[in-house]
């Protein structure tokens, strides 16, 4: 559709710098419209049978995996990240989070029991780029099953999946109006977020726009809920299956090139073993293949764009001066694109910024500790509490540690691992409101 703005902006492979296409900007014009359409689909959506709605959600669900192959590529050349994870992770998570909803659609008076659950009305829904459509199933999926209706902002790197998707909402029969992807910036963003028509706002990003958003919409009665930054702490014991744990802390933070909010930055590691695991650590990354995204054999792929690229560049030279020791394998970047090497940090203090402030790169800070009580106390040691990862052999030490930890999620013996039926969620300055199972379902709905 043209959009009334009559802007259009590009959009940038970031493993080639070529141009993939032009995309419309959305500025109040179109805002306007998109919200408009939302609103006057809102009545027949909400009131429409919930086993109806459960279909229309499943049909969306199987599009996805019939698309699949299609969806991977578009994520993998607009976003950066290697084919393996679009196709392995990315594209059947997002199939899997609207099969779920699905499933709840018609069943909310008895998710709920004793309460009235009614739909909250517009929402609107801004995602960020490391995840393009995995964050939209994450946003959409719960908003149709609970009755709502949506307007969506992609990033502005990251639009071409959630195009696509407005495209498979056509080819599934979606009544017109329920589902409604506006693409532009920030101020696509905020346009959309201070709507007085939009009853509900679910935000992804970063620390810093979560809290603009939660001022401007102080007082006006919307619904919010926000998942933002994180700076988590990967925690191995003495007795921890070392080979497994590496594998664990490689996944933690070079997946989608540490583009993660729950990304294992901070690696902390009991004194007794850290020279033996780090020399393992060293090893494995010497093998990580860092290249082309399309290429089926690549582990990490190229940043998602020149700004990040930047800011990963400058605080990587903030831990340099600052004293740490950094090692980076000796691997061939391509010459165009945006590309950084998986990078470790060894002689990390608490004090560095590469400990104390989000990356969102592959670049992993390692500190020690001696006893259980100290790692819980370095874990905590930060402004965000999204997630966190336990390696011990020890069942009752992973209770112990779990029931400390400010996390909104714990992972024991494994880390990134997600799952459509279990909630995802931070605290402190990650945010609040929970995304998956049957709490992701409680930001769209009223209960009386």
């Amino acid at each position: 559709m043209e959009p009334r703005s009559g802007r259009w902006f590009p959009t940038i492979n970031p493993a080639t710098e070529e141009q993939l296409s032009e995309v419309s900007e959305a500025l109040k014009a179109d805002v306007d419209r998109a919200v408009t359409a939302a609103a006057s689909a809102q009545e027949s959506w909400g009131r429409l049978k919930p086993s109806r709605r459960a279909r229309y959600i499943f049909r969306i669900s199987r599009l996805l995996q019939e698309r699949s192959r299609e969806l991977a590529v578009v994520e993998s050349l607009d976003g950066g990240k290697p084919i393996k994870e679009s196709r392995d992770v990315d594209i059947p998570l997002a199939a899997a989070h609207f099969f779920y909803y699905a499933g709840w659609a018609d069943k909310l008076e008895w998710a709920f029991p004793n309460r009235r659950p009614r739909p909250v009305g517009v929402c609107g829904q801004v995602i960020p780029w490391n995840f393009p459509l995995l964050m939209l199933a994450w946003k959409i999926a719960p908003a149709l099953a609970a009755g709502n209706t949506v307007v969506l902002k992609p990033a502005e790197t990251t639009p071409l999946s959630a195009l696509l998707f407005a495209e498979i909402c056509q080819q599934a029969d979606l009544p017109p109006g329920v589902v409604n992807i506006i693409t532009g910036a920030g101020k696509t963003g905020s346009l959309l977020v201070s709507h007085p028509d939009v009853k509900k706002v679910a935000f992804t990003g970063s620390t810093e726009v979560g809290k603009l958003i939660q001022k401007a919409v102080a007082g006006t009665g919307k619904h919010l809920s926000l998942e933002l930054g994180g700076k988590a702490a990967n925690i191995v014991f003495d007795d921890a299956p070392l080979d497994q744990a590496v594998e664990g802390i490689i996944n933690g933070i070079f997946f989608n090139q540490g583009h993660v909010c729950c990304a294992g930055s901070r690696l902390l590691v009991q004194e007794s073993v850290a020279e033996l695991l780090l020399a393992k650590l060293r090893d494995r990354v010497d093998t990580l293949r860092v290249g082309d995204p399309l290429d089926k054999n690549t582990d990490v792929g190229a940043i998602n764009s020149r700004a990040q690229l930047e800011k990963i560049q400058g605080l990587v030279e903030s831990g340099l001066e600052e004293g740490a020791e950094i090692y980076q394998p000796p691997c061939e970047l391509p010459a165009k694109g945006f590309w950084f090497r998986p990078t470790i940090f060894t002689n990390v203090s608490q004090s560095h910024r590469i400990a104390r402030e989000e990356i969102f790169g592959p670049v992993l800070s390692v500190l020690t500790f001696r006893t259980p009580a100290e790692a819980v106390e370095k874990a905590n040691n930060t402004p965000y509490g999204l997630s966190a990862g336990v390696w011990t052999e020890k069942g009752s030490r992973i209770l112990w540690m779990t029931e400390r930890l400010r996390a909104g999620v714990v992972w024991a013996n494994t880390y990134n691992r997600f799952d459509p039926t279990s909630p995802f969620g931070g605290y402190k300055e990650s945010g609040f409101g929970r995304e998956g199972g049957l709490h992701g379902l409680l930001p769209y709905l009223g209960l009386n």
